[in-house]
């Protein structure tokens, strides 16, 4: 039954964004997403309606078919229906729990880009730490040396938005562990991760930043620093 209503719940999507598709947008959004993926050209305001819809015409009612639904979506070949795989995935918060971990994962190794990663590392990912941290924080602690870009990526910005929750530790941890390596996205990684937690606590950010400076690219530490007072 959850792989019929999931083939049903995509097949309407489908629709859905044909309805709206923009060809000539969709060539300019593959484009600057840098994707072989083709796009129906639709924008996030033009989703939003049909993510609402998914959710009123096809109700998940269980943790099967959460996992059935968000992976049919996330299986059909254009990138808008990737992004409402994402949306369905944030839409049920009794889903988002350790139990769901495999299934971020393979979102996040298979998605191997900012626009699908960054999403299910904070929105999914990052719920699932912030209420069961204990338990999660191993696993994301254990990607920060995973071979895979996304994995070490999300290691980093997992924590974003926490605020006062945000477990140090494994934050700076992460960006030390990472602060040598060349790749453009984590060293973005590691200043957008520091620069939301200085929000919070700017000091502690300001010491960090500071202590490490010789070893942090210069775009983590401007990132980083963009609105402290160096």
């Amino acid at each position: 039954m959850s792989t019929k209503r999931a083939r049903a719940r995509a097949d309407f999507a489908a629709a859905a964004l044909g309805a709206v598709a923009d060809p000539e947008r969709a060539v300019g959004m593959a484009a600057y997403l840098k994707t072989d993926l083709p796009c129906y050209g639709v924008t996030k305001p033009e989703r939003v309606p049909i993510q609402r819809a998914i959710v009123k015409e096809f109700p998940v009612e269980s943790r099967a078919e959460y996992e059935a639904g968000v992976l049919e979506l996330w299986r059909r070949p254009h990138r808008e229906e990737k992004y409402l795989a994402i949306a369905l995935g944030r839409a049920y918060p009794q889903y988002i729990t350790l139990s769901s971990v495999p299934l971020y994962r393979q979102m996040i190794v298979q998605g191997a880009w900012w626009d699908l990663v960054d999403d299910v590392a904070i929105r999914l990912v990052g719920h699932v730490l912030y209420h069961q941290r204990d338990r999660m924080t191993p696993r994301v602690a254990a990607w920060v040396g995973d071979p895979d870009l996304w994995l070490r990526r999300t290691s980093l910005i997992a924590q974003i938005g926490h605020k006062e929750a945000t477990d140090e530790e494994l934050l700076f941890g992460a960006c030390l562990a990472r602060m040598a390596e060349a790749e453009f996205f984590i060293r973005k990684a590691i200043g957008w991760a520091l620069r939301s937690y200085a929000a919070t606590n700017p000091d502690a950010v300001l010491s960090f930043a500071l202590a490490h400076r010789d070893a942090m690219s210069g775009l983590s530490f401007r990132e980083a620093t963009k609105h402290l007072e160096v």
